[in-house]
């Protein structure tokens, strides 16, 4: 018997894990009073709610010994994939979140790969209604030894804003000179994992060359990030650590 509620209680657990309010969520406020929240899901996807509408940030079903049925939330308006790897593009996620209306915003490869989706190459801007423009920032490797896993050109990070809340989606990219150019951002989400992204020490320093307000650490596997608030701390960014793993 013992083992029979054991079991129930397990799955329970796992039943609760995709509900669509079971996440870790956090709320800003935009210029005109309009309320953003970012849902945790994994790793790197990212649910975001806005003014009535769904923004899905690579999507994906499942990732090591964690499931999200997207099945349980509403349609996505945008889906924005940043490239090609099993951890950020998912077929299965894309379907269960395209309604009538969902637009698709991707790379040159991932668009190939999947058939469809509106492409955006590094510098690309889309206004994609009055209040939320999506701009294409490049997402690159610069160790040596690591160049082939996000080759420079290739990949996108993303530059949001929601009536002029500047969100700065990274993607799979290190410290690179690039992000000198990204200015005024509210909240980041800043990679933090080998061989693929960056080291804590990376991205420590792309958290000083960015200088958000709130720095969410994410895509960041088994290393330990708890550290990062502190070592930035002098500098007045917020960091938040939440189940981005």
């Amino acid at each position: 018997m013992k083992m029979i509620i054991t079991s129930l209680l397990a799955l329970m657990g796992l039943a609760a894990c995709s509900q669509p309010n079971s996440y870790e969520v956090d709320s800003f406020t935009t210029k005109s009073g309009k309320t953003v929240k970012f849902h945790a899901l994994v790793h790197a996807s990212i649910r975001i709610e806005y003014d009535g509408k769904e923004i899905m940030i690579d999507p994906v079903t499942k990732l090591g010994n964690k499931t999200i049925d997207y099945t349980v939330m509403p349609k996505a308006d945008y889906i924005f994939v940043t490239h090609e790897h099993h951890d950020h593009l998912d077929q299965e996620a894309i379907n269960q979140l395209t309604g009538d209306k969902t637009q698709l915003i991707t790379n040159q490869r991932c668009a190939e790969m999947l058939g469809y989706g509106q492409v955006m190459a590094n510098g690309d801007v889309l206004q994609l209604s009055d209040d939320i423009r999506l701009e294409a920032v490049p997402a690159y490797n610069t160790t040596e030894g690591h160049l082939q896993f996000h080759p420079k050109g290739r990949d996108n990070g993303f530059i949001l804003t929601l009536d002029g809340l500047r969100i700065y989606i990274a993607g799979d990219t290190e410290d690179i000179p690039e992000m000198a150019e990204i200015k005024d951002i509210d909240i980041a989400f800043l990679p933090c994992n080998q061989p693929y992204t960056m080291t804590v020490e990376q991205l420590v320093n792309a958290a000083r060359i960015v200088k958000p307000k709130v720095l969410f650490p994410y895509h960041y596997g088994q290393t330990e990030v708890s550290g990062i608030s502190s070592q930035l701390k002098a500098d007045g960014i917020e960091v938040r650590i939440r189940h981005y793993e």
